[in-house]
């Protein structure tokens, strides 16, 4: 009975020393992740704050230059860019780094407010510069269970339209020329997702087809698509009309 006991004994340090190790080994991993996904967000961070002094630094310099040579494509690539690093790091926040993401967020959305005028300016300035530009508010999921299908739709719209700036604005940010939109374009917290183009809000999702309603520009830029991809289509056949034409004769038979 007492060997009995013993071996039973033995069995129970056996089991609790493996799953002391395996618990170990899983806390020891979990560190090590948990550390390489800091040190991502950290480096993210920092490379963000370098983009937003350089994307900065471009808006005074655009603010000085000639019609000529505006590439009105320059700071909206850098906003983009800032926004997809934006994403990965509210997706991967804990709560040492929501304070500094939430730094980060509004200085970003001053950013955008910044670009939004300046591209009023140069649409004044050059007339012949189309701007086409949409204020896109939204809130979290408790708040606006659409939102998260609007911005779907309007990253899609983005990359259709090179010629489109959606500027994206988080509701729930305490700042003040954000409040200051919202109280100019009647934007409520419960009211949400809300587009404004051209000075009129327009409350709830929209799909992309609704959204060329609302943006004529889009419609007339799928028109001139059309026609020049009519066009260079009726150019590759002339091409392959005339080598048809050319070979035909080259292989024609001397008498």
């Amino acid at each position: 009975m007492n060997t009995r006991q013993s071996i039973d004994r033995n069995k129970y340090v056996m089991t609790f020393m493996i799953t002391a190790i395996i618990f170990g080994l899983m806390l020891y991993i979990n560190g090590i992740l948990d550390q390489k996904r800091y040190e991502d967000v950290k480096s993210i961070q920092d490379q963000i704050s370098l983009d937003l002094l350089s994307s900065e630094t471009q808006f005074n310099l655009l603010k000085e230059t000639s019609c000529k040579s505006i590439d009105d494509s320059v700071l909206s690539k850098e906003l983009n860019s800032l926004a997809t690093k934006l994403s990965y790091l509210e997706a991967n926040q804990s709560e040492s780094n929501q304070g500094e993401i939430a730094y980060l967020k509004k200085y970003y959305s001053l950013l955008q407010v910044k670009d939004w005028i300046l591209m009023r300016q140069l649409a004044e300035k050059c007339k012949d510069q189309k701007v086409i530009s949409v204020l896109y508010f939204y809130g979290d999921k408790e708040d606006c269970s659409e939102c998260e299908d609007m911005s779907y739709v309007l990253t899609r719209l983005r990359q259709q339209y090179p010629e489109l700036r959606i500027y994206s604005f988080d509701t729930k940010l305490d700042l003040g020329a954000l409040n200051t939109l919202k109280t100019i374009f009647g934007i409520e917290s419960t009211k949400l997702p809300a587009l404004v183009y051209n000075g009129q809000s327009n409350i709830g999702f929209k799909s992309i087809d609704e959204i060329k309603e609302l943006i004529p520009d889009l419609k007339q830029i799928d028109i001139e698509n059309a026609k020049k991809k009519e066009l260079e289509e009726m150019s590759k056949d002339s091409e392959n009309k005339a080598s048809t034409s050319t070979g035909a004769t080259s292989a024609k038979p001397r008498n």
